[in-house]
């Protein structure tokens, strides 16, 4: 069937826009020729620095003819409502016709339209697409009033090899476009896709970004290896170069090795923010055999990912050498493109190497009085401010998991004193890591340098978490004084919008505690961060920022000013906890869906364990959860699922009538033998599942809920609940609350689908 090929030929997009407005080319036109009526077979969209284009597959030669008939008013109504009707089909009163009907005739409207010629829709569809392209950005040139995110030039439009005319602002459509912008002189006709294709490769231009990725790739790492050196991997660096370039060709360039004395992450982040440049490592001699160079076959291409593994810690030293991608084949084989990027490198690096031994000549506790500048946010005060929390907070929890307090106190003073260097003001990227650099130049010892490097981490899901003792306390802290305080003041993540990257901090913690198996009530430690935020004495509550519900026997007073704090006793263990740190268990159950989620955990199970209160030791809740996936797996499991919803269906609908069924069943009542079993064997599994929950041993407590399917199923067979007697009957239900109760001990089976 007929094929559209649509060009957008101009100056250089940004590598940034060109993904989504690829995306949006097609969803524009293939929404708006589905609407017409025109389906397809199959659409792509692809974007260069100087093009956006767009093939459509399968499209019908014209619109289909359409015939609907639209119910109107009945005859007997008023003008102004027949006026309507007609305005609204285009027709006149006598192309209506009469439709009989019991409760009175009405008009009818029988529409019939005609299809229309696919180029004429497409004629028709386009500038409009162009006219409202959505763009982040925009701009005007010359006499013009259109915008376009750069200087539009040419539009190619063919459909079923034919020119597909229309004009915008000038320029008219045509079958023509233009090569690489250096290595290639006059037009290029094209009116198919393939042909389209097959010139534009031969004018120096490959369409595909991630055809372009792969060559960046490939030629990246082959150039390493022929130089005994690995390239460090960095997909995002990839895809932008990607972007930047419609003929990718790889060079590669060095610098001093003066300037390998600077921590290696300031020169990776120079070369790469500022120059776009892929850092290459040393190679391990052991490896080197399985980096064999990367042949190009026809027709095939090779896996983005082959050979590009993250270098272990014996080979992850950075080189002196990088790769620069030109955008051109030069007659001397790049000597001048690599001499020229060696020369701007050589100035960046400089300038870094200033800044880092400018930093060396201060301490980090020499810093400190300087975070008092830095508002961390209005109502939670300065950063210094919060260093004194987190100070507090990270010798509590290294005392709850095994780590060095003092340690942990001292690497939390100091985390956020390299905000204020030289170095992370160039180059903010490298936050956390300075401080443990500086701090291994201070020999403030390894645990404290790699507790205040790693202290932000984990940034995102595939971010590695810390694992030393002493940095787990400080992330934590960091990221328990982030949550509570913003949830304290009623900043919490809105449907999409998380400006302070609260679900990021959270799931943070989720990933540390989970994969590291370290045990750890999160409330008791949210509690200890709120306590915190209200007493420390310069804190922005001191000054009326945080105001919450009235409890007089909680007010705090401050100077002149009163903080209002609601307290509720949790879990059943005699403990009280502020309402902001257990609003915070909900949000945490939340992340721990996305945590697990690749792990193939449902969902409903993590909130059917959370649901209970007293659950609030991540680790734990994994483990329970985990254990009543694989219960509910079994026969047994999910037998005994459809029991408790019938039990659970029945008491709900029963205690709408007459109220809760509370405490048990009465022995004296229990007639039938199936009744009398399953009251015995309740009994005897309330027991011993408190017993192995207490020892934390949660596949026994689900063989012990195992023992209830037999019963409960004997019970729904044989055994009417609502029975005539009252007293019979309100036994009855007080032994399915009985079943309720017993299982709640596990989990809220409520909330359990299926």
């Amino acid at each position: 069937m007929p094929q559209l090929l649509l060009e957008l030929f101009c100056e250089e997009i940004p590598a940034r826009m060109q993904g989504a407005a690829a995306r949006d080319l097609e969803r524009l036109i293939v929404g708006a020729l589905s609407d017409r009526g025109l389906l397809n077979e199959g659409a792509r969209g692809f974007a260069t620095p100087r093009r956006l284009c767009l093939v459509i597959e399968g499209l019908p030669i014209r619109q289909p003819d359409v015939r609907e008939e639209r119910k109107g008013p009945r005859v007997t109504a008023n003008e102004k409502a027949i006026e309507g009707f007609l305005k609204s089909t285009g027709l006149t009163k006598d192309q209506l016709t009469v439709q009989a009907d019991p409760k009175g005739d009405f008009y009818l409207a029988v529409i019939e339209r005609k299809g229309r010629p696919t180029a004429e829709v497409i004629a028709e569809i386009v500038p409009e697409v162009i006219a409202n392209f959505p763009w982040p950005k925009s701009m005007r040139w010359g006499s013009g009033s259109m915008t376009w995110v750069r200087p539009l030039h040419s539009i190619l439009c063919c459909f079923a090899g034919e020119i597909v005319p229309f004009a915008v602002e000038g320029i008219r459509s045509g079958d023509q476009t233009r090569g690489h912008r250096f290595m290639s002189e006059g037009a290029i006709t094209a009116r198919d896709f393939e042909t389209y294709t097959d010139e534009l490769r031969k004018a120096h231009v490959i369409l595909d970004p991630k055809d372009r990725a792969e060559i960046i790739q490939r030629d990246a790492q082959n150039a390493a290896f022929a130089r005994g050196l690995t390239l460090k991997d960095d997909a995002a660096l990839i895809e932008e170069v990607a972007g930047l370039v419609e003929w990718p060709v790889v060079l590669v360039g060095s610098f001093d090795k003066a300037f390998l004395g600077v921590p290696q992450e300031i020169l990776i982040s120079t070369m790469r923010a500022n120059q776009k440049y892929f850092a290459l490592l040393e190679a391990h001699p052991s490896r080197l055999a399985s980096l064999a160079p990367q042949d190009e076959v026809p027709g095939t291409k090779p896996h983005p990912e082959a050979g590009a593994q993250p270098p272990s810690k014996d080979e992850g030293r950075l080189s002196n050498h990088f790769v620069v991608v030109a955008n051109i084949e030069a007659s001397d084989g790049g000597k001048a493109i690599v001499a020229g990027n060696e020369r701007v490198l050589r100035a960046r690096l400089s300038d870094a190497k200033f800044f880092w031994d400018q930093d060396k000549k201060r301490t980090l506790e020499d810093r400190l009085p300087e975070l008092e500048k830095i508002v961390f946010h209005a109502k939670l005060g300065s950063q210094r401010e919060r260093v004194a929390r987190i100070e507090a907070l990270a010798g509590e929890i290294a005392t709850m998991i095994g780590a060095d307090p003092e340690k942990a106190r001292l690497a939390a003073r100091l985390c956020k004193a390299d905000l204020v260097s030289q170095t992370v003001g160039e180059f903010p990227e490298v936050q956390g890591v300075i401080g443990g650099y500086l701090a291994r130049e201070e020999g403030l010892g390894d645990d404290v340098a790699a507790a205040i490097r790693d202290h932000y981490k984990p940034l995102g899901p595939s971010d590695a978490v810390p694992t030393a003792p002493v940095s787990i306390a400080v992330a934590l802290a960091d990221k328990l004084d982030t949550l509570v305080g913003f949830f304290a003041i009623d900043e919490k993540p809105t449907g999409s919008k998380d400006p302070f990257a609260l679900r990021r901090a959270a799931l943070g913690v989720s990933r540390i505690l989970v994969r590291r198996g370290e045990r750890f009530r999160v409330l008791v430690s949210a509690q200890s961060a709120l306590n915190l935020l209200a007493d420390y004495p310069h804190s922005a509550i001191e000054r009326g920022a945080i105001r919450t519900n009235l409890d007089p026997s909680t007010i705090k007073i401050h100077g002149p000013d009163v903080m209002l704090r609601v307290r509720r006793n949790w879990g059943g263990r005699g403990e009280t906890f502020d309402e902001e740190a257990i609003s915070l268990l909900a949000f945490f159950a939340d992340r721990l869906k996305v945590a697990l989620r690749e792990q193939g955990v449902r969902h409903d199970l993590i909130d059917a364990v959370f649901a209970l209160e007293g659950q609030d030791d991540l680790v734990l809740i994994v483990r329970r959860v985990e254990a009543l996936q694989r219960f509910l797996k079994s026969d047994d499991g999910a037998n005994l699922l459809a029991g408790y919803k019938r039990a659970a269906n029945i008491l709900k609908i029963e205690e709408k009538k007459d109220g809760p069924f509370e405490g048990h069943a009465d022995p004296a009542l229990l007639q039938e033998p199936a009744e009398q079993a399953l009251f015995k064997v309740i009994a005897e599994a309330g027991d011993l599942l408190a017993a192995e929950l207490e020892r934390e041993r949660f596949d026994e407590a689900m063989s012990v809920l195992a023992r209830l399917r037999a019963p409960v199923d004997a019970f729904f067979e044989k055994v009417t609940v609502n029975a005539p007697d009252p007293a019979l009957r309100a036994n009855r239900l007080r032994l399915l609350n009985q079943i309720r109760a017993a299982m709640h001990l596990v989990a809220d089976f409520s909330k359990v689908e299926g």
